[in-house]
This record gives C-alpha cells, sequence and structure tokens, in this order.
C-alpha cells in the first residue's frame, strides 16, 4: 500500500540535503525520518539514498523517483490551494528573503499594508544580503538585486523595477570640500562604499550620450548596509553612490544633493523569485501579485 507520508518525508530528505537538517525543519526525530524513507526503499526494492556517516548523496533512480514525487506533492498542495483560494479572505504563512537595502527602503510599507489588509496571513522575512536556496530554506519568494542577467535556472523570475544609481555627498562635505564638476574631481576624495569588504573600489560612470569613464577611489567606510552608508554621507564624511530611491527623502529635505547630475554611476533592476512549482499557496500568490505591482512605484527613477 502506498504511503503518501514516506512520498513527503523522502523529498523533504532530498531538498533539505540529509536527514539532520530535514528532521530539524519537520521537528521530528531522525531516527523516525530514516525509518520512512528505508520502509519506501524496501517496498520499491531499490536503493534511493546512499548515506553513510561522512556522506549523502541521491542515486540516479532517486532522482528520477524524487522528481515524480515532488510532482506528486505539488499537486497535492495545488489541491488544497484550490480550496483555500475560495475562501473569502487569505490565510497562512509566507516565507519572502531579500537584502538589507531593499528591506529598508523598497517594501517596508509594502509590507505593511499587505498585513493590514489581509490580517490572516502570517509573514515571515528573511533579511540577508546572501543569495538562499529558496527551496532547502523553505523560502516562497525573493527579491534580490542585479546588475545582469541573472543565469538561467528552475527559478521563475519576473522583473520588479529598473533604476539607477547616482552621486550623493551633504551640503557641508561640498562647501568643505568643493563641488565636482567632472569625474575627475573625484580622484581622492572621501569616499564610503556599499560592501563590506574593505579593499579599494571604483565607480563607473556613464552620461546621457553613453561615454563611459571609471574613477577610482579609496572608501573610509565599508558596508553592507545602505542606511549606515547614507547617514554617514548625511554626517559630511565623503561620496557615496546609492540607489536612487534609497536618497529620495533627503534629497527633498536638503540632508543629500546629487552630484554630477549629468552622470550615473550604475544600473539595477529588482527581481522577484520563486520556485518553479505548480501550486503556490493563495496568500504567497497574492503578495507576489501585489509586489510586482507596487515595488516600481517605490524604486522608479524621478
Amino acid at each position: 500500500m502506498i504511503d503518501l507520508n514516506d512520498y513527503y518525508y523522502f523529498v523533504h530528505v532530498v531538498e533539505k540535503r540529509g536527514f539532520t537538517s530535514a528532521a530539524k525543519a519537520l521537528n521530528m526525530p531522525k531516527s523516525r525520518l530514516s525509518r520512512h524513507v528505508s520502509k519506501l526503499e524496501e517496498r520499491l526494492d531499490i536503493k534511493l539514498i546512499q548515506r553513510t556517516s561522512r556522506q549523502f548523496n541521491v542515486t540516479e533512480t532517486g532522482q528520477v523517483f524524487y522528481r515524480h514525487a515532488r510532482t506528486l506533492l505539488d499537486e497535492m498542495e495545488a489541491a488544497e490551494a484550490a480550496i483555500e483560494s475560495r475562501k473569502t479572505s487569505l490565510s497562512g504563512r509566507v516565507a519572502i528573503s531579500c537584502s538589507i537595502g531593499v528591506a529598508h527602503f523598497a517594501i517596508k510599507d509594502l509590507l505593511v499594508k499587505f498585513l493590514k489588509e489581509h490580517p490572516k496571513v502570517e509573514l515571515i522575512q528573511q533579511v540577508t544580503n546572501q543569495n538562499v536556496d529558496l527551496v532547502s530554506k523553505g523560502i516562497d519568494m525573493a527579491i534580490r538585486g542585479h546588475t545582469e542577467a541573472l543565469p538561467d535556472s528552475s527559478i521563475i523570475q519576473r522583473s520588479l523595477s529598473t533604476f539607477s544609481w547616482y552621486l550623493f555627498a551633504s551640503s557641508a562635505y561640498l562647501e568643505k570640500a568643493g563641488t565636482p564638476q567632472t569625474p575627475y574631481d573625484l580622484f581622492k576624495r572621501q569616499s564610503l562604499k556599499v560592501g563590506w569588504q574593505p579593499t579599494a573600489g571604483h565607480w563607473t560612470l556613464q552620461n546621457r550620450e553613453g561615454v563611459k569613464t571609471t574613477v577610482p577611489f579609496s572608501p573610509q567606510l565599508c558596508s553592507d548596509d545602505m542606511g549606515t552608508l547614507k547617514e554617514a554621507a548625511i554626517e559630511g564624511m565623503g561620496i557615496v553612490s546609492l540607489p536612487a530611491y534609497t536618497c529620495r527623502k533627503e534629497i527633498e529635505n536638503g540632508l543629500l544633493k546629487r552630484i554630477l547630475p549629468d552622470w550615473f554611476s550604475g544600473k539595477a533592476q529588482l527581481s522577484l523569485l520563486t520556485p518553479s512549482r505548480r501550486a503556490q499557496s493563495p496568500a504567497a500568490k497574492a503578495l507576489s501579485e501585489y509586489l510586482v505591482n507596487s515595488v516600481h512605484a517605490k524604486t522608479r527613477d524621478e
């Protein structure tokens, strides 16, 4: 007799890449999880997973079985999702991953608004500048910024926004050091750098005519947190390159000024990534559509 629990547990072991991590995610004893997979292998009379104290490998047959088992579970999730979609209100848990900058500047108020409109939804937000394996971590969606096309994969990609990076500094700094009139005036200026690695950087600038130039700099402050860099720029610690939308309020109230207004220091995109499963919960689907329809207005260039 087919036990769908065996399929469920086997898929989790494969996607979590081991019994220990799968047991932890499922909040169950590792021994019980192993028994389910062993029972499945006995019924099929074939080895699906090669496991030793040091190694974990899914056999070729196990990979084939995993794809069919994953499809079966997706169909089951779709069946439940179809019922959920008939309810009048959204509910359930949605997990989203994004960078620190996106969390602070692009979607903070959007997530709050979404939850106010759907009070039965439980939102789990992971904030990290590292790329995350959505399947193994159980993440429903991720927002990632990138300057080049993301590699083709089984992950579904949807464009959220395209925006420019500009150079910013405070009035106090510009009064002290002078306002740059050309990219060459940036040499030996105090600078701030996105990214925590304490290495020299460079700005690649491009004007409206498509002319490009590169200016090296040695940053006094390096940080993964754009908010920290923006605050340092406001305090007169130097010039910083940031996405235009992150400094919109500071430009309006005079705390920062855009320098070299005929040049931009980069173009980037925000994309929404979701695992390529057939079924997506109604709550996750609603949040995806909401972000696709809302993020562009928050991040577009003025």
